[in-house]
Formats: structure tokens, sequence, C-alpha cells
């Protein structure tokens, strides 16, 4: 790494293979470097972390929630040291900093999967960045598939626990040693997700109208890029699953690592096949079909959750 100072402003240039398998862990100080370059740049300091999936702005489309900040700073992943850069076609790949309903947040448009090649703590890095640049609550939204028969695609699931199956092959983003400024060895996540502001989200449900349409339920997690058999399916209901995504997970246990509160909820875009006899296809056009289609909801819908967050 080699630094150029220009002013009172120090620029961090970092060469590395962003999708390297065999790149050493992030230590607390090179996370350190990134937050710093961060701070350096913005105006204010973010309350709010919001990680915009496939359903709510990754791919960037007019009316999407980046565009609903005011005071906007944009940072393309690959201009900020340390951060991986996002490989999915479509995806924005920006951190958007900037006032949400006048509460001071920042926004990954585009996250990144272990699907693309990352390792899982890889993926996560920027939860902890935005830990030290002040962040102290976490909302995540994905798409995902809907298992339970009572959803329907477009419907709002708010993630009320999951099941992470990745971790149970062994792949956990807290892999390898554990740094105490970051969290404790062996964090708990019996309460992964914050149930007040799940009381919220169910409350702001109500309140906008969409009750019929949102539900509360356990999301899992795999590897992808490709989408399930009609075996695993079955399976994932049988375990308890109400919907299965490719991310967010390794995101959560992150955050709850280093105490941060995480509301998170999936969109769902498109109903599992469990039955031999369907000729339906899941596809990623479906996902961004339906993201466009609820986006001015969901815009709200995190809008008025923010606004909560910052009144607590």
């Amino acid at each position: 790494m080699s630094q150029n100072s220009t002013g009172n402003l120090t620029e961090y240039y970092v060469k590395d293979d962003n999708i390297s398998n065999k790149q050493e862990k992030y230590t607390y100080e090179s996370l350190l470097l990134t937050a710093q370059y961060l701070l350096e740049r913005i105006s204010v300091k973010p309350q709010v972390g919001i990680i915009c999936g496939s359903g709510m702005g990754a791919y960037w489309h007019e009316g999407c929630l980046a565009d609903a900040l005011d005071n906007r700073q944009e940072f393309p992943y690959e201009t900020i040291p340390h951060f991986p850069v996002s490989t999915v076609d479509g995806h924005v790949g920006k951190l958007i900093f900037g006032n949400l309903s006048d509460v001071p947040v920042v926004c990954m448009q585009g996250r990144f999967h272990y699907y693309e090649g990352y390792p899982l703590w890889k993926c996560a890095m920027p939860v902890r960045v935005m830990k030290l640049i002040g962040v102290t609550h976490l909302i995540a939204s994905n798409a995902a598939g809907g298992l339970n028969s009572d959803y329907k695609v477009g419907d709002i699931m708010i993630v009320r626990d999951h099941i992470n199956m990745m971790g149970f092959a062994g792949n956990n983003p807290l892999q390898g040693p554990n740094d105490e400024r970051f969290g404790p060895r062996f964090p708990p996540m019996n309460k992964a997700y914050n149930s007040h502001l799940i009381d919220q989200g169910k409350e702001l449900a109500q309140k906008l109208g969409i009750q019929d349409c949102v539900h509360e339920g356990v999301y899992t997690c795999l590897g992808g890029p490709n989408f399930e058999t009609v075996a695993e399916l079955r399976m994932l209901k049988m375990l308890g699953a109400d919907a299965v995504g490719m991310s967010t997970v390794h995101e959560v246990i992150t955050a709850r690592h280093c105490d941060m509160d995480v509301f998170a909820f999936s969109l769902i875009t498109n109903i599992c096949v469990i039955d031999y006899e369907c000729h339906n296809k899941p596809n990623h056009e479906e996902v961004m079909d339906v993201g466009k289609m609820r986006q001015d909801v969901l815009k709200l819908f995190v809008k008025k959750l923010v606004e909560y967050i910052s009144q607590k």
C-alpha cells in the first residue's frame, strides 16, 4: 500500500486482487484506514447503514432509494481503499452518503456475494467499515424466493430469524483469529434481528396499508449462483425456511458481532418451484422487474423506519 498526501487529505491506494481467497483477512488497522478515508471526505457521520439488495436499488433505476437521499456524496467501490468491486451484472457498486428524512445514512448500492468468488469475510467487510464510521443500526434488504405457500410475488417478508446453511458447512464470516475490538469470539445469534424494529416494521405496514402483503418469517442463504433444485427447496421448507436467497446472513452475523442493531427484509421476487411437474423457471430478470414494481412502497417503508430509529 502506498500513500499520497494532498493538502490535509491522505489518499490510500491499495494494490490487490479483488477476488482472491488467498488475500490475508482485513485487520482492524486496515479497516480504520478505509474508515478514515471516508470520514475525511463526508460531511455528516451516518447513523443508519442500508444495504440495497437486488429488490431495492442495487441496480440503478429512476426512483430507487438512493435517489431519495439529500446532500448525496457518492463513492464508487473501486475508489475506496480495500473495498471489493461488485461483479454482478447491473449492480451499481457505490457507497452513497446523504440524508434520508433528515437522518444521516449510508447506502450500499450493490453488495458482494460468495458466488462472485469472495470469501464471506470479504463480502461482509463493508459492515465493519460502517461500524467504524459511526453506524449503529443496519437495515439489510434482499430479493428472495418464497417458500412459504402463503407468500406471493411482490410480498415483503420481515426477517425474524435465519438458517445459516453455509455456516453448517463451516463457512462463516467470523472464521479466523478474533479481534476483540470488533466483538467477542463467540457472539450469540438468538436475537440477531432486533425485536423492537420488527414490531415497528409491522406497525409501519399497518399505517401504510400494506399489512396484507407483509409477513414475518425465516430466511436462509445458500451460496449460489444457481437457483435451487426441487429436492433442496423441499428440504429447506421442512427445516422451517420461509424464503431463500444468496446474501444477508453473513452481513447480519458481522453486524451483530460488532453490536449493531439489525433489521432485515426480503422482497419476494419469485415463488420457489417445489413440484417436479411445474415448468416455471426462476430467472434474474424477474428479480429486477419485481424490484422496480415495488420500489415506491419499499422506499417509503425504509424512510419511515429510519425516522423511527433516529427518534429512539
